[in-house]
């Protein structure tokens, strides 16, 4: 790519990604302290990509997702899942209607942009790939009839990781369906006070003025497919995600022992996708490796199934994860 071509391309992104700032702020009038994991929603949201996020209760997952329907002024549904949830209560059913003796559409939570899935390992398998399947083909048949859904759609499947009773947990295979799988911590001890000064009040939270229009999300998702890959960060992309399958080959025979099953194409995919956004973010109109090592523990946490050799030896695919990003050398 000529250095003018580049130029050009920069001053597109700089230009369309103005929005970027301005909602990020809107964000963080009500969130406090999760800097980073509103960023890695942003990119999820940007690269059209659907999001598990795993953390302990009260850390403000449903806040946070309820928050960014709001800044983009979309809808917005939230389904609790439980073990005696079925597909039509996601999805919607048909209804007998006697005045004329046929049968009526009733659509579910679905049909609506940004889902907020909370805590998906509670709900049966049949229910799962329900919301799997919506969110694979962006579609949902109800009897004979399909129905596309709205553009945005994005799913933000909340899981909780300390209470286990009760659960179903994800197959892998449904699980690769989600392009970043984010951790929510605890914020910090000053991030906490601030929680504590602004929250600790009685009463609902005054909604947030709308930042960005959806009309824009999916411009920005159109743009950032013309976001410069260089052949080289191709390259780094592809070593990180063949290292997973053969390890020897990058000189880490000591993970082939751990590492199961490598991550999929798809991770190889969303890398690149993952990338762009953040990039985009940045207001760049070319990726990095440091994009790459950015969102890279988010794609690939999930697609890397350790060995019980691992489990044993209380390995975690974080753990195997950081040793590729410290072993395949940077472009």
């Amino acid at each position: 790519m000529t250095e003018f071509s580049l130029s050009k391309i920069n001053d597109r992104i700089t230009k369309e990604s103005a929005f970027i700032a301005p909602l990020q702020a809107s964000i963080s009038e009500v969130i406090v302290g999760q800097d980073e994991l509103i960023n890695k929603i942003l990119i999820g949201l940007l690269a059209n990509g659907h999001m598990l996020l795993e953390g302990v209760p009260g850390l403000a997952k449903t806040l946070t997702v309820n928050t960014l329907a709001q800044a983009i002024d979309t809808g917005f549904q939230r389904v609790q899942f439980t073990p005696d949830m079925l597909p039509a209560d996601l999805l919607g059913t048909l209804i007998f209607n006697q005045k004329t003796g046929g049968f009526e559409t009733r659509k579910g939570p679905i049909f609506s942009n940004i889902i907020l899935a909370d805590e998906i390992n509670r709900a049966p398998s049949k229910v799962q790939s329900a919301l799997l399947e919506a969110m694979q083909e962006r579609q949902v048949t109800i009897g004979e009839e399909t129905f596309k859904l709205d553009a945005p759609f994005l799913v933000l499947a909340t899981q909780n990781p300390i209470e286990q009773e009760g659960t179903y947990p994800l197959p892998e295979a449904q699980v690769d369906r989600f392009m970043l799988k984010l951790k929510v911590d605890y914020p910090q001890k000053d991030e906490e006070r601030i929680i504590l000064r602004q929250v600790a009040k009685t009463g609902v939270p005054n909604p947030i003025k709308p930042a960005v229009k959806p009309k824009q999300i999916l411009e920005a998702q159109k743009t950032i497919n013309d976001i410069y890959v260089d052949e080289k960060v191709e390259d780094y992309i592809l070593n990180l995600v063949f290292a997973t399958r053969n390890p020897d080959k990058f000189g880490l025979s000591d993970l082939s022992q751990l590492i199961e099953y490598g991550a999929s194409p798809r991770a190889t995919i969303n890398l690149v996708l993952a990338s762009k956004a953040r990039a985009f973010l940045e207001h760049r109109g070319y990726i990095t490796p440091e994009d790459v090592r950015y969102i890279g523990k988010d794609i690939l946490r999930h697609r890397v199934i350790l060995t019980y050799e691992a489990e044993a030896e209380e390995m975690t695919s974080e753990d195997v994860i950081q040793r590729l990003f410290d072993s395949i050398e940077i472009p």
